[in-house]
């Protein structure tokens, strides 16, 4: 029995709690793993390459999962976040910012110094912790591995490993069980397993992750993409227009009926990841008004640079004359600006009032984002655009928020700023996908104020930032265009105050019915619910 005095008057115990022998044994096998990789990054030459990468892996995952089993399965279902703030890795603890900084260092020799990971360049092998790699890419692909490879491996036994954790945690709750699920099958097939077995069948087709949608897979209109699916016959057209199908009918569908949810927390790869192996960290997300008016500028502003720099990247490689290609540079930025103006109006038209005081915002950006493209169509030149060089408009896309966004600080800084904070302040596509789902989707998550017992764990947990206890203290409806749909809300309040609903529109935002209920017939709303 510890000697340590407690001098907290809670009745539960305020002390992070102890791990087992069993999980320390567990953290010990992980820690091999990652030491074999550690001396592959040194450039030790391992005998068997392929046996080496294998203990690690296995050593790595088999380490989760014992831990995860140990720290679980010996209690009883139910909500699973003892002593999270009394944890240093935690709560910004001195291990939280270790992590965070070893996390941060990883992203950026990935991105910008692969050769220190040990890639090869100019014909030569690969060394160090990418030629470990070697052997499982040769047989998948029968290719060298290159960083992306490493990266794609670790990243989905990161998924698939701390999936099996959180399925432990939450397997109380069925939705969590089954979005997990989804996230895991979806990284395996779709975003490793998938994009090899087409390099093998055609090696000529470009790299293509199915389930990542523009603007997150912001290169699949590059010119060199474009020529790839065009030159590789029926397979790349039809991959090509699965792409645009996907922007402009599968999205906007799926998100009417189920909200931004069937993608943020279901399929995206950056949600899963954020989901599983950063579901220790949701705690962290800021909830203050500040962060909010950062998040609402910030995002948009990504998303206003995400439509202008592919309008202008698919501008730079057209042609002027209809003799070179149909869909000239004339033709084009009119669908665009065309396409954007049926939006705006529609919006404007039909959901003017919901808007309120954004309209104001919306019509700003719309403004913007017309001038800029009508200010490159009669400056850009065949080299520039904006007076820039084309290729550098889209690599500083690329640099800033391909890589040092989502990946330096959207990953990297899990520990700090929280495991969604690329999702809430910086990804275009959780910024349109937002943008529907306040105004045009039957989702919501609902919410009974009389069994609300304050207790904070909605709000606590959320990890979008959104102060869910403020909504189910009054009963409303909560219709946010940040909120991924995640549910952990709903699956950790002890009262089962809070239900994710995909309903009609009607009184699907319901403030002024709750604030001011004297002003509505109460018998008439009771009955439409």
């Amino acid at each position: 029995m510890s000697n340590k005095i407690n001098n907290s008057m809670s009745l539960a115990n305020p002390d992070a709690l102890n791990i087992t022998n069993k999980q320390k044994i567990a953290l010990a096998i992980g820690v091999i793993g990652l030491f074999i990789m550690a001396l592959a990054l040194l450039n030790t030459d391992f005998p068997n390459k392929g046996l080496f990468l294998t203990l690690s892996l296995v050593a790595i995952f088999g380490g989760v999962i014992v831990y995860s089993r140990e720290a679980y399965l010996n209690k009883l279902e139910g909500i699973k976040n003892d002593g999270v703030w009394f944890k240093s890795i935690s709560s910004r603890g001195v291990l939280g910012w270790i992590l965070g900084v070893v996390l941060t260092s990883f992203y950026i020799v990935l991105y910008f110094f692969p050769k220190y990971l040990g890639l090869g360049t100019d014909g030569e092998a690969n060394t160090g912790l990418i030629a470990l790699f070697d052997p499982l890419s040769h047989l998948l692909s029968g290719r060298d591995a290159s960083q992306w490879f490493v990266y794609g491996v670790l990243y989905t036994v990161a998924i698939l490993a701390f999936g099996y954790k959180f399925l432990l945690k939450y397997r109380h709750n069925r939705y969590q069980q089954l979005r997990t699920g989804s996230v895991m099958f979806f990284q395996l097939g779709f975003a490793f397993l998938i994009p090899e077995f087409m390099y093998v069948m055609n090696n000529d087709l470009p790299y293509y992750d199915l389930k990542s949608i523009w603007p997150l897979n912001y290169y699949i209109f590059d010119e060199w993409s474009v020529k790839g699916f065009l030159s590789t016959g029926n397979i790349g057209i039809a991959l090509l227009l699965f792409g645009l199908l996907s922007i402009f009918v599968i999205t906007p569908i799926l998100t009417y009926k189920y909200g931004k949810r069937w993608y943020c927390s279901w399929v995206c790869g950056c949600g899963g990841l954020a989901e599983t192996a950063g579901d220790s960290f949701r705690q962290l997300s800021s909830k203050k008004m500040s962060a909010w008016k950062l998040e609402r500028w910030l995002i948009h502003t990504v998303l206003v640079f995400s439509v202008v720099m592919t309008a202008a990247m698919v501008y730079s490689y057209l042609g002027y004359e209809k003799n070179d290609f149909w869909l000239t540079r004339g033709v084009f930025i009119s669908l665009v600006i065309g396409l954007l103006t049926v939006v705006f109006v529609a919006v404007m038209y039909f959901k003017r009032q919901e808007f309120g005081k954004d309209a104001k915002m919306g019509a700003i950006g719309y403004a913007v984002v017309i001038a800029l493209l009508l200010i490159m169509h009669f400056t850009g030149t065949t080299e520039h655009l904006f007076f820039i060089k084309a290729g550098t408009l889209r690599a500083a896309y690329g640099l800033y928020i391909g890589s040092i966004f989502s990946g330096v600080i959207g990953t990297g800084f899990y520990p700090i700023l929280g495991n969604r904070s690329w999702c809430r302040f910086g990804c275009p596509m959780a910024a349109i996908l937002g943008f529907q789902q306040r105004l045009f989707s039957k989702f919501r998550i609902t919410t009974n104020g009389g069994q609300c017992i304050s207790c904070g764990n909605c709000s606590t947990y959320c990890e979008m930032g959104i102060d869910v206890r403020a909504y189910a203290q009054k009963g409303e409806n909560i219709v946010r265009s940040s909120c991924v749909g995640c549910g952990v809300c709903s699956a950790v309040c002890p009262r089962g105050v809070l239900k994710l609903e995909n309903d009609s529109m009607e009184g699907r935002i319901n403030p002024n019915e709750i604030l001011l209920g004297n002003d509505v017939d109460l018998m008439d709303l009771l009955n439409k619910k």
